[in-house]
């Protein structure tokens, strides 16, 4: 599937349970449906904990707020989680109006995000390299 103009999503796998998405562009009803392919794909691998890098997203509508809160549902259906990175003001504001921020851990960058994750009994992973810690 070919990403919209304006959106671009990276996927970086930290651990065989994890990975970090990275999303750049304007969340919105044009490019959400993009997101919810990419976040399927990967519980479908097996990747039950999700970091969403935000830093990217300058703006994002209710159908976006869908997008994450499908994500939360279905990865919270199989004990794992989605972890918020970064949001910008606006984007923060919107979780805040929206309860979103109460029931997903909010992070001020991707770093920190996998540092907590990992933390939990996961294998050390470099977040560079994608290879596990010798």
């Amino acid at each position: 599937m070919t990403e919209p103009a304006g959106l671009s999503v990276e996927v970086s796998v930290i651990s065989s349970d994890a990975a970090i998405i990275t999303i750049s562009g304007e969340l919105d009803v044009e490019t959400g449906l993009v997101l919810q392919h990419q976040l399927a794909g990967q519980v479908v691998h097996g990747r039950r904990h999700l970091v969403l890098d935000l830093a990217e997203v300058p703006f994002m509508d209710s159908s976006g707020m869908g997008v994450i809160i499908r994500a939360i549902n279905e990865v919270r259906s199989i004990d794992g989680s989605v972890s918020l990175a970064a949001p910008s003001q606006v984007v923060r504001r919107l979780l805040d109006l929206t309860g979103v921020s109460m029931s997903c851990r909010i992070f001020d960058s991707a770093d920190a995000a996998c540092e907590a994750l990992l933390g939990q009994g996961g294998e050390t992973v470099n977040t560079t390299t994608g290879k596990a810690a010798q």
